[in-house]
């Protein structure tokens, strides 16, 4: 007997068979873009649905499930697509759409109305030249320019596990390790951020900005240390807040850029719980700030000492994804002319196809900074591909398809170290597919 999954914001019906397979199984059947980072174990809570009709005709909340809504707070209409399996006719509604948004979950697992201590990285990123800019536009071009700016450097944030804490002006504030993480992995997560954000800024003025007599700057300061994060305020008003004195060293140090006419400074407090060996460092200094008694250590970041592969992958990916359609087809274009019999694994609209791997790729990127969740992912993506018909003898040419597609789109924007992180990048996404695509060995018996 068959029932009906009905996908409110996209008006798309689908039926299925199945009384075993989840939500997320048949979105993935269907083609259908679903966040599931963690690859549908119940862990990472991103292809969660709000059932809108229905939901008796869904299986019980398993063990995960209760665990995740009673920690976030979930009124009964949420569950988590990779649990709840159908059983008869249901309507949903997705609710988190791109990985940018994923970054914004670690905020449900902070205390209400309460504040907790714990160690975070908090960057600090102020916009140079932006005064002279204002007295030379109109209010609405100044409202253009700045969402391009958040939106440019907001991005590396999101990308390194970051959460965007506030704008304030020409200004924007990154905490990250908010519901943990090693004080390495966080200070180097802001580190690999401010860095992006230097690259984010150089696109922005050779492309948006090229023709408007100006070239934007950035200085930014990141610190270390113990601040204290909750939902504050009112209780008819709550909101995500971090407090302490960390905030307010982070917020001097990114001030101190303009004195020492640097980029980005980072406190002793960063420097220390990074490997300094795969950093470089330029200048440093002594410094007093405002309001503290003794002077403190900056140092000057110029940049990672050899290739960083997450960073030269979140640096080319929104200039290689800009139009996610036209990427699409030049990709489909290459595998199909090298490989024409592999046309015939692809029953569906390839726009819908398209779309299906653009957000593979980005979800993949975005997901390097969480790397316990990345091979579950990819182990469920290399399942899934069994499913469609893929054989391990399709993926060099999926591969070197791929390679040649980014090398064609990011034209004058790719480097070598572009190319040679991408290349190793499909190398581990395709092996780590590979690995759970063969069959499992079955249990021997007596």
């Amino acid at each position: 007997m068959s029932h009906k999954i009905t996908y409110a914001a996209i008006d798309k019906q689908v039926e299925s068979n199945s009384m075993t397979d989840t939500i997320l199984d048949i979105s993935i059947k269907n083609k259908i873009p679903h966040l599931h980072e963690c690859g549908g174990n119940g862990v990472c809570t991103t292809c969660r649905v709000r059932v809108l009709e229905g939901i008796q005709n869904l299986s019980p909340k398993t063990q995960y499930e209760n665990v995740s809504c009673h920690a976030r707070k979930w009124d009964p209409s949420i569950r988590l697509a990779c649990q709840a399996r159908p059983k008869g006719d249901v309507k949903i509604q997705r609710l988190i759409w791109s990985s940018g948004e994923v970054n914004s979950l670690q905020k449900e697992l902070v205390p209400t109305g309460l504040a907790e201590e714990r160690p975070i990285a908090i960057l600090f990123c102020d916009l140079r030249n932006f005064t002279n800019l204002s007295s030379r536009n109109l209010n609405f071009d100044i409202a253009y320019m700045l969402n391009k700016f958040y939106t440019a450097l907001g991005e590396p944030i999101l990308m390194n596990n970051g959460i965007i804490y506030q704008y304030v002006g020409d200004e924007i504030i990154g905490v990250f390790g908010t519901t943990g993480g090693t004080a390495q992995k966080n200070c180097e997560d802001a580190i690999r951020a401010a860095l992006g954000m230097q690259y984010a800024l150089d696109f922005l003025n050779r492309s948006d900005l090229k023709d408007m007599d100006i070239k934007l700057k950035s200085g930014i300061g990141i610190n270390f240390g113990n601040a204290f994060i909750g939902h504050l305020g009112h209780p008819t008003h709550k909101q995500f807040s971090v407090i302490g004195d960390p905030v307010n060293v982070a917020s001097r140090i990114q001030n101190e850029t303009k004195a020492t006419q640097t980029d980005i400074l980072i406190s002793d407090t960063v420097y220390e719980n990074i490997n300094q060996e795969t950093v470089v460092v330029g200048q440093n200094f002594l410094n007093k700030l405002a309001g503290k008694d003794d002077p403190l250590h900056l140092y000057e970041l110029i940049g990672f000492n050899n290739m960083d592969l997450q960073l030269e992958l979140q640096s080319s990916m929104n200039v290689m994804l800009a139009d996610e359609d036209e990427f699409a087809r030049i990709f489909y274009d290459k595998v199909f002319k090298a490989a024409p019999f592999v046309r015939n694994l692809f029953k569906t609209n390839m726009a819908d196809q398209g779309r299906l791997l653009t957000h593979m790729l980005g979800g993949i990127v975005y997901s390097l900074s969480r790397p316990e969740h990345l091979t579950r992912g990819l182990a469920k993506l290399g399942q899934s591909h069994v499913q469609y018909g893929v054989k391990e003898e399709y993926y060099p040419v999926v591969k070197q398809s791929m390679i040649e597609t980014i090398d064609e789109v990011l034209g004058e924007n790719r480097t070598e170290q572009t190319m040679n992180a991408w290349n190793a990048a499909l190398d581990f996404v395709i092996d780590t597919m590979k690995a759970n695509a063969k069959p499992r060995p079955q249990p021997m018996h007596a």
